[in-house]
C-alpha cells in the first residue's frame, strides 16, 4: 500500500470493525473467526476489532456494539462513532440478506450518533474466492 493509499485508508477507517459470523455450539468453531479478527486488528491498529455472532455463540452483535460504543465514547466523546460490520459468510443466504441487516437497522435506532457500515459478505470478494480456490487446488495436489 502506498503512503497516499495508507493515509486515505486511515481517514476512512472506522472506529470499530466487527467480524460477524453465524455461530456454533462447538467452541472450536470460532477459532478461525477469531484468527480473522486478529489479522484485521494487525492490519487496522487504529480500530477496535471484535467478533460477534448471530446465534449459538457469544457475544452477539448488540452486546459487542454496546461494549465498543462505551469504550469509544469514553475515549473520544466528541466524534461520531463508525462501526463497520464484516459478515464472515461464504454464501449470501437469508442471514446475510435479511437477519443481519435487520439487526443493524435496530442498532441504528438504538445508537443514533453511530454510523454503521455493513460490508459485502466474505464470499462476495474475489480475493476470498481466489484464496479458497488456491487452497482447494493445493489440497488436491498435496499428498495426505
Amino acid at each position: 500500500m502506498t503512503t497516499l493509499q495508507h493515509t486515505q485508508h486511515q481517514n476512512l477507517a472506522p472506529n470499530a470493525i466487527i467480524v460477524f459470523a453465524h455461530g456454533s455450539r462447538d467452541p472450536l468453531w470460532k477459532l478461525p473467526v477469531e484468527a480473522v479478527a486478529a489479522r484485521v486488528a494487525a492490519l487496522c491498529p487504529q480500530a477496535v476489532v471484535r467478533c460477534a455472532y448471530l446465534e449459538l455463540t457469544t457475544p452477539d452483535l448488540p452486546s459487542v456494539v454496546a461494549e465498543v460504543s462505551s469504550k469509544l465514547v469514553a475515549t473520544n466523546p466528541i466524534n461520531t462513532m463508525t462501526v463497520r460490520v464484516f459478515p464472515l459468510f461464504f454464501g449470501v443466504g437469508r442471514h446475510a440478506r435479511e437477519d443481519l441487516p435487520a439487526i443493524v437497522a435496530d442498532l441504528r435506532l438504538a445508537y443514533p450518533g453511530c454510523k454503521f457500515e455493513l460490508t459485502k459478505s466474505a464470499g462476495e470478494f474475489d480475493a476470498v474466492l481466489d484464496a479458497a480456490a488456491a487452497c482447494a487446488a493445493a489440497a488436491v495436489t498435496t499428498s495426505a
